[in-house]
C-alpha cells in the first residue's frame, strides 16, 4: 500500500516531524540569530553560538537534531513541501538544510525551517484525514472472533484483502493445531479429523441425541474442512489473484464462526496427547 495512504504510517511521521521541531527548537536555543546585526546579513552564518555554551551540550544539541532530521527525512517528499531559494536550481529539502543556518551564506534561516515543519504537520494532518476516510470499511470486521481480527487487522487496513484473509485462515488452523496437539497435520485433513463422524477429536456440548446437538456435529464435519478448501486454501494458493473488501469481509465472516463454534466446542481426548488415532 502506498505510505501516503496508511494512516499510522502518516502519524508516525507526524510524530518523527514534531520530534525534529522540539530538536532544532533546543538547538537555536544556544544561538542567537543575526538577521537583526547591522552588517553581514547573507555572508554571516543566520546564527551564532551565544557566549557561555559549553561546546559538549552545543554538540549534544547538534546530534539530536541529526538524528530527528533522518527520522523525519521523508516528510517534505510525502507532503511535496519545499522552499524555493534564489540562486539554486532545485527547490530545498527544509529539513535536510536545517544546519545551513549555522554555517556561513546560509541556504535557509531558523524561520524557513520552523515555518517549513509547521505547513508539513498541517500537511500530513491533512493526508492522515484523507487517508482514513478512504480506508475500507471495518464496520463489523473488528467485532468479529478476536482470533481472526488480531491476525488479519493490519494487512486489512493496509489494503491487502487476501492475505488477511490468508492470515486469519492460518493462525485458526494453527490454535487447532495447538489445541488437539496434531501440529504435522496438514489443515483438510486437520479438520476431517476434529469433526469426524466417527470419533470426532471436538464435539458440540450436549446430548449426542439431541437433533440440535447432532446437527451441529455433522454439520461442523462439513462445514470446518469446507471453510478450509474454499476460503484458506484458495487465499493461499491464489497468490496473483486480486481479493475486494467485500469479497474479504464474507471470509472472514466465515472463518470467525468457525473459530466460535470452535471455541464452544468440548475436548474428546487427552489433553496434551499427540497420539488421537
Amino acid at each position: 500500500m502506498d505510505a501516503s495512504r496508511n494512516p499510522e504510517y502518516l502519524r508516525k511521521t507526524a510524530a518523527a516531524v514534531t520530534e525534529f521541531k522540539e530538536a532544532f527548537k533546543s538547538f537555536m536555543d544556544f544561538h542567537v540569530e543575526t538577521k537583526d546585526f547591522p552588517v553581514g546579513r547573507g555572508t554571516l552564518p543566520a546564527v551564532i553560538v551565544r557566549q557561555g555554551v559549553e561546546h559538549d551540550e552545543l554538540q549534544a544539541a547538534a546530534a539530536r537534531c541529526a538524528r530527528a532530521a533522518g527520522r523525519a527525512s521523508v516528510a517534505p517528499g510525502l507532503t511535496r513541501m519545499y522552499i524555493g531559494v534564489a540562486g539554486f536550481p532545485e527547490p530545498v529539502d527544509p529539513i535536510a538544510a536545517w544546519r545551513s543556518v549555522a554555517i556561513p551564506k546560509p541556504v535557509l534561516e531558523p524561520g524557513d525551517v520552523l515555518d517549513s515543519v509547521e505547513q508539513i504537520l498541517g500537511r500530513l494532518e491533512a493526508l492522515t484525514d484523507k487517508a482514513e476516510a478512504e480506508l475500507p470499511p471495518t464496520t463489523g470486521v473488528e467485532a468479529m472472533h478476536p482470533t481472526v481480527w488480531g491476525a488479519a487487522r493490519r494487512l486489512w487496513l493496509d489494503g491487502h484483502f487476501r492475505l488477511a484473509v490468508q492470515s486469519a485462515a492460518e493462525t485458526v488452523t494453527s490454535q487447532l493445531k495447538i489445541r488437539t496437539g496434531l501440529a504435522s497435520m496438514d489443515a483438510t485433513n486437520l479438520y476431517e479429523k476434529a469433526f469426524a463422524i466417527r470419533n470426532p477429536l471436538l464435539t458440540w456440548p450436549g446430548d449426542g441425541s439431541d437433533r440440535t446437538v447432532s446437527s451441529m456435529q455433522n454439520g461442523l464435519a462439513k462445514y470446518a474442512p469446507g471453510v478450509n478448501m474454499t476460503v484458506r486454501n484458495t487465499a493461499t494458493h491464489a497468490a496473483s489473484d486480486v481479493m475486494t473488501a467485500q469479497q474479504a469481509l464474507e471470509r472472514l465472516a466465515a472463518l470467525s464462526l468457525l473459530a466460535h463454534w470452535i471455541d464452544e466446542c468440548e475436548d474428546r481426548f487427552e489433553s496434551g496427547s499427540t497420539d488421537h488415532a
